[in-house]
């Protein structure tokens, strides 16, 4: 199968996270999860416009980890393995980005990317862990797959709970992670796919989807499904891009035929307005989970349960008062899983299950 797996270890390694200038909430997806789950492994974050700040300071949380303006100032921090923490435009390496990679190489620090350029192909960053002794992850490179999907969805048994999003960067990495550690802590087996980069990296393993032939994701997702699911009572998965979003439509759909969920979790970012950079409005979200559900009802009924909302940005009361209108608005039950736990997203899901999550007359 397509999996790549991490060829070194991450967890309990002192981290250095690349993010010069970008280091932010929306602005570093990558940087700011490692340090929102894997906090107690960073040393550093080299970002020269927010040096001399902390995690904190520019976060919100994190803690005291430095914000420092570069790589030779970070190495003071003896860390072990550097992590790109940022994705340019189309996932290219930059130049300024280069030079970091290659301090860090000739440091004989690892190195962890999900760029689309892949380390391992650049011939002097190549030349220079020869020389160190320095090793690369590229998270997006997926072993060759051929397999076209066959809608079969998950058989090992397991409840398969897809995150969908109203838009892409709204947090679905994160509520997959928060609903895996609350079905977790009740003792349920349980597993999460990772089907991007970030979640790759706190993974530790999982498929690119992005880098996938389009003919080959639904293939690639139902082994990924497979290989996660297997003697587990639910299966997270991950979700990328949007149905409705013109640059990423076609990654989030070929998720959703690939899993065959027997549930969705929608996400969605309080604050959004329009669709990515468009200017486009955000339909209403009643609207989007008869959209999500309408997909799906050729093949097999998976309804959205539940609304896991992203109220980064917004005050506590105005927080509440965003989720409950949400909640009014689709039927839903609607929470932060950061701000307010995901208990209640979890209970829904179980909800499903107990009806008995694939029912008769479901599948095609």
């Amino acid at each position: 199968m397509p999996l790549n797996e991490a060829p070194f270890t991450l967890g309990g390694r002192k981290a250095l996270l690349l993010a010069d200038g970008e280091f932010s909430v929306f602005g570093s997806k990558t940087a700011t999860c490692y340090v929102r789950y894997r906090g107690d492994d960073v040393v550093a974050v080299v970002d020269r416009s927010q040096a001399g700040r902390s995690a904190q300071d520019v976060l919100g949380f994190g803690g005291a980890i430095p914000v420092v303006s570069d790589v030779v100032e970070a190495l003071v921090h003896d860390p072990d393995v550097a992590v790109v923490g940022v994705a340019p435009s189309g996932g290219q390496l930059t130049a300024a980005l280069h030079e970091q990679i290659l301090q860090c190489v000739q440091a004989g620090l690892d190195v962890v990317s999900g760029l689309h350029s892949f380390l391992s192909d650049d011939a002097v960053l190549a030349q220079a862990a020869r020389q160190s002794g320095s090793r690369f992850w590229d998270v997006r490179s997926v072993p060759g797959t051929t397999r076209i999907g066959s809608g079969a969805g998950c058989t090992t048994g397991a409840m398969s709970v897809l995150a969908v999003g109203s838009d892409c960067n709204v947090g679905k990495m994160t509520a997959t992670v928060e609903l895996y550690r609350e079905a977790k802590r009740r003792k349920i087996a349980t597993a999460w796919a990772a089907t991007g980069q970030t979640g790759m990296m706190l993974r530790g393993r999982g498929i690119a989807i992005d880098r996938v032939v389009a003919d080959f994701i639904g293939g690639a997702v139902e082994e990924l499904v497979e290989y996660e699911a297997a003697d587990k009572q639910i299966v997270f998965v991950e979700g990328q891009g949007s149905i409705i979003h013109p640059g990423f439509a076609g990654v989030a759909l070929g998720l959703m035929y690939g899993v065959m969920p027997d549930c969705m979790v929608l996400v969605h970012a309080a604050s959004r307005r329009t669709i990515g950079d468009t200017e486009v409005a955000m339909p209403p979200l009643a609207e989007l989970v008869r959209l999500h559900e309408a997909l799906m009802q050729p093949f097999k009924a998976s309804p959205v349960v539940a609304i896991a909302v992203n109220t980064f940005g917004l005050g506590d009361a105005e927080a509440r008062e965003s989720v409950a209108r949400i909640e009014r608005q689709t039927g839903l039950p609607a929470r932060d899983p950061l701000r307010h736990g995901a208990e209640d997203l979890v209970d829904a899901i179980l909800g499903r299950q107990a009806r008995g999550g694939r029912q008769d007359g479901d599948s095609v």
